[in-house]
């Protein structure tokens, strides 16, 4: 069941990808994929490109992927090693979601980020106190990071 699923899913994608984003399978494992976010123009992400892992279980739709950020990012819900805290990945999963749609809450999470529900709660501290200084780090790290993939 979890590879019809994710093969619906890829030609979903294929034919209708979500804006800003593109995904698909490593090689031959439809359960391990790629996917490329760019950075929010009305974001300090604006201009990166940011690479993501997807790693699908065997009992999809019925658990959530892991998703992770393989290029590092500063940001206060998603830490060093890349593991973001959304709650469509983990509590509210529903298997009415699609990878497209969690694509786009991603993207959502970079324009607008929950500080109050971090991972990286030095990162959200900064948000919380100094919102320049947030923003200059975020599009610093965005220039050293995420523009030379």
């Amino acid at each position: 069941m979890a590879t019809n699923r994710i093969m619906k899913e890829f030609k979903e994608i294929r034919k209708d990808p979500p804006s800003s984003c593109s995904a698909g399978p490593v090689g031959e494992d439809l359960f391990h994929w790629q996917a490329t976010i760019m950075g929010p123009l009305d974001s300090p992400f604006a201009g990166g490109l940011y690479l993501v892992d997807i790693q699908f279980p065997p009992d999809y739709p019925f658990k959530p992927p892991k998703v992770t950020f393989k290029t590092r990012i500063f940001h206060p819900n998603i830490n060093s090693k890349g593991c973001i805290c959304l709650d469509i990945l983990k509590e509210h999963w529903s298997p009415a979601l699609t990878i497209s749609k969690v694509l786009l809450s991603i993207c959502s999470m970079l324009t607008d980020p929950n500080p109050d529900e971090p991972l990286a709660p030095e990162i959200a501290y900064v948000y919380k106190t100094d919102r320049d200084k947030y923003e200059a780090t975020a599009r610093e790290w965005t220039q050293m990071y995420a523009m030379g993939l």
